[in-house]
């Protein structure tokens, strides 16, 4: 796994524009953004594979596309409104609606030919396996 150096500059950055964002969104009632951004858990589990989960509720299983290019994993799909009504009828509108695109830099340890998702309760999840020689290997001490 590639490390990362924190900066705590560029993370208050993005809450500010995640700030402004929002204050846009219900300034004009959410027409602002046609977008919306599923939340996710990427980890390393104990089988040295690398994890994502992705919270998409109301999402058909046909509506979601992963791709794998040049060490890029893109989740992108669309969540539709299931009632059509006109937005005067509505009296408050939380959730979005639209398409969406996560992308995720993998390093180049992984092996794209065991990549594996499944989509179970509104949860997407995908298993991106290291390749063999890049998983750690005990050494044994000789005398």
């Amino acid at each position: 796994m590639t490390l990362v150096r924190w900066d705590p500059i560029r993370e208050l950055a993005s809450m500010e524009v995640d700030r402004l964002n929002r204050m846009f969104t219900d300034f004009y009632g959410g027409s602002f953004s046609r977008t919306w951004v599923p939340a996710v858990d990427v980890f390393e589990n104990a089988a040295h594979e690398y994890v994502i989960k992705a919270e998409l509720p109301e999402v058909k299983r046909e509506d979601i596309a992963i791709t794998f290019d040049n060490g890029v994993l893109t989740l992108s799909g669309e969540r539709t409104s299931e009632v059509d009504t006109t937005r005067d009828n509505y009296h408050r509108i939380e959730r979005q609606h639209g398409t969406f695109t996560r992308s995720f830099t993998l390093p180049a340890s992984v092996d794209p030919a065991r990549i594996e998702a499944s989509y179970k309760d509104g949860v997407l999840t995908v298993r991106v396996p290291k390749r063999e020689e890049a998983r750690p290997k005990q050494i044994e001490i000789k005398e």
